[in-house]
């Protein structure tokens, strides 16, 4: 049995405590201006690490200082529970700076 899909509230109130993530079809994004190009691409670093441990990994574009994740379970179907660990684990990434 897979990862079972979050219900469109479950999803609406995972949103309600993620600051900056929004919806995109069966996907939440977000975008992230880093201090420099370098503080993002180590961003990315970190995100990849703790993506990896969760054996879960985002969508990820870097465009100069601005890094755009983007989380769905492909193998599911959409978002699950895992999307939104991760999207957590990314916030967390991010105010910490390193």
């Amino acid at each position: 049995m897979g990862t079972p899909l979050l219900t469109d509230s479950e999803i609406t109130e995972a949103l309600s405590e993620l600051a900056g993530w929004s919806r995109a079809d069966d996907a939440i994004t977000r975008a992230i201006e880093a201090e420099s190009f370098l503080a993002g691409i180590d961003l990315v670093r970190r995100v990849a690490e703790a993506a990896e441990r969760a054996d879960h990994h985002p969508d990820i574009d870097i465009r100069w200082r601005t890094v755009t994740f983007t989380l769905s379970t492909h193998s599911a179907g959409g978002l699950t529970a895992q999307d939104v660990a991760l999207a957590r684990e990314i916030d967390q990434l991010a105010r910490s700076g390193g």
